[in-house]
């Protein structure tokens, strides 16, 4: 318990057995320091000069030689207030200065805020979490843009979505772009009719996340889940004006 005090004052092991040697010896020059504390005398060196400038220990030339006297044990009382100061002045400025000013770095949402899946595998489980996320809101409806090309891979490791969907009684509204799709039960469909072909994408709305889903190859889907409500909410007013409009 007491070293983890000492500690605290920024004070090792060795530093404290020179300090209690020197204690016990009054005014002594190094060698006998290091004797009596068990110290190397290169290392006892290094540690009286850093409890001198911790003003721990003072020194007086007595003809070639320096002899070192520890300071009386209230200096460390007061080293600890010392210390307790600063980390009160130190608190203050992080509460308000510095940590706002941190604050202001960070992007709109963080790194956490993001997952990243790939494969058939991840697909099925950005599908899940949609199932789940939706199922546990009061009004049981998320919103979708999706492609033709993307279809063929989107419930190929998750073939029952559509009937989980529907026996948890979850809406969907969608805008497919380009051609195909067929509507089913609690879902509504749009297009949006394009000419030339189209890439494959998929972008699921379901506050507070977001999900979009394309191909990294021609056989190979990758799903990025974004947890932010800001850019669900503004992805959502996309699509709910596109969806007024078509």
């Amino acid at each position: 318990m007491d070293d983890e005090i000492f500690a605290q004052l920024g004070l090792e092991a060795r530093d404290v057995a020179i300090y209690k040697a020197l204690l016990t010896l009054g005014p002594s020059p190094i060698r006998t320091i290091a004797e009596r504390a068990e110290v190397n005398r290169g290392t006892t060196y290094e540690c009286l000069k850093a409890l001198q400038q911790q003003g721990i220990v003072t020194y007086s030339p007595k003809g070639k030689r320096r002899l070192f006297t520890a300071r009386e044990p209230e200096i460390l009382l007061q080293l600890a207030e010392e210390r307790q100061q600063r980390l009160s002045l130190a608190m203050g400025q992080l509460k308000s200065r510095i940590i706002p000013e941190l604050h202001h770095l960070k992007p709109d949402f963080s790194a956490a805020n993001v997952q990243f899946y790939e494969g058939d595998g991840g697909i099925e489980m950005v599908l899940r979490d949609i199932l789940n996320q939706v199922s546990a809101q009061p009004e049981r409806t998320y919103s979708v843009f999706s492609s033709k090309p993307i279809r063929r891979h989107l419930y190929r490791p998750f073939p029952t979505f559509t009937a989980q969907r529907i026996a948890r009684e979850i809406r969907v509204r969608v805008i497919a772009i380009g051609d195909g799709g067929e509507s089913a039960e609690l879902s509504e469909r749009k297009w949006i009719r394009t000419e030339g072909p189209v890439d494959a994408a998929y972008i699921a709305i379901y506050p507070p996340r977001c999900a979009i889903i394309s191909l990294a190859s021609d056989n190979y889907p990758t799903a990025v889940v974004i947890d932010s409500a800001e850019v669900a909410a503004a992805q959502k007013i996309i699509f709910d004006t596109l969806w007024g409009l078509l």
